[in-house]
């Protein structure tokens, strides 16, 4: 097996944020608040949803407490094991080979993963293969130019050649190789090009109380919309739902920065 590869089969074990039971419980929190004002329901009850990534499966626990059917899924062993204790149902395997039936889910979860994949572009049709017919995505999209890294906390490291990002981890004391790859909002809106895709980062920004989004920046709420939307082409994470139903649409309550629909070449 790559060298590469073995890494992110213990991925938990050299990201402590991973099982931080705080971080991770913010983020279901904000990952059910889209959810729900996507769908246009007080809760997420009787949804069969899946978490791909789904690590020490403090997200999945937290959106089955608010009454969905959750599975999760991960190449992540000692992840595994910490999503089992916590009472998850969770399967080993890759996102871009997923071990479940065809249109097997309401909701799929993919919150920081694609960059983590083999392709990305598997795992795109393998998220559509098991998502129903009438169900979305969420997808929660690291960007390339991001100023700082969010895995490591490095200060342009995505913008590198990988060799240079190479030398640059280990310089840094971290460790000898950047697996990540992450891709621009142009590339991300191609990938998943023949979906619908609703964009929510600045209705989070916008309103974070709305969608019980406690990590969002303190600076980011203060610019005004102008001023978020000059920031878009750097600005670490995107949260998108998406859809293979051309029709959907949000069918919450109006906002003041409403979810924005996306083209290729937007």
């Amino acid at each position: 097996m790559d060298e590469e590869r073995r890494a992110q089969l213990e991925y938990s074990s050299s990201q402590a944020l991973m099982l931080d039971l705080g971080s991770r419980q913010a983020k279901a929190r904000k990952i059910a608040g889209v959810l729900k004002h996507h769908l246009g329901r007080p809760d997420l009850d009787g949804l069969d949803i899946l978490d791909v990534g789904c690590s020490g499966g403090i997200i999945a626990s937290s959106l089955a407490e608010q009454g969905a059917r959750v599975q999760g899924v991960d190449i992540d062993g000692p992840g595994l094991a910490h999503a089992r204790r916590l009472g998850v149902s969770v399967s080993a395997g890759d996102g871009d080979c997923l071990p479940y039936a065809d249109a097997s889910f309401d909701v799929v979860i993919s919150n920081h993963v694609y960059e983590h994949t083999v392709s990305a572009e598997a795992m795109v049709a393998e998220l559509g293969r098991v998502l129903r017919r009438s169900g979305i995505a969420f997808l929660g999209l690291g960007n390339r130019w991001g100023v700082m890294e969010p895995h490591y906390r490095l200060p342009f490291l995505s913008w590198l050649p990988r060799p240079l990002a190479h030398r640059y981890l280990r310089r840094a004391r971290r460790i000898d190789h950047y697996h990540e790859q992450f891709r621009s909002r142009r590339q991300l809106i191609r990938l998943f090009g023949r979906w619908t895709i609703w964009d929510y980062t600045l209705a989070v920004i916008a309103d974070p109380d709305h969608f019980e989004a406690s990590d969002v920046p303190t600076m980011a709420k203060r610019l005004p919309s102008p001023g978020v939307r000059l920031l878009v082409p750097v600005l670490p994470t995107y949260l998108w739902v998406a859809a293979l139903n051309e029709a959907d649409q949000p069918r919450g309550e109006r906002l003041r920065v409403p979810p924005r629909r996306l083209q290729i070449g937007v």
